[in-house]
């Protein structure tokens, strides 16, 4: 399906056993792909998590602190 799709996309004229091919190592480029943008993007998000957490812990430690002053 994969295979089909693209070729029908990309306007290219190919056999059945071709389509197959292309479906094939598309799955397998694509799913390799996928993987390392999704394991980029964790690390980016937990760095901006951390990021927003020691600003909100920084936030509260002033808050607290400027009470007592």
């Amino acid at each position: 399906m994969a295979g089909y799709l693209a070729t029908r996309i990309m306007h290219i004229k190919a056999d059945p056993l071709k389509t197959i091919a292309i479906g094939i190592a598309g799955a397998l480029i694509g799913g390799f792909i996928l993987q390392v943008v999704l394991t980029i993007a964790g690390v980016l998000g937990g760095i901006i998590g951390a990021v927003l957490g020691a600003i909100l812990l920084i936030w509260i430690y002033q808050t607290v602190t400027a009470k007592k002053k």
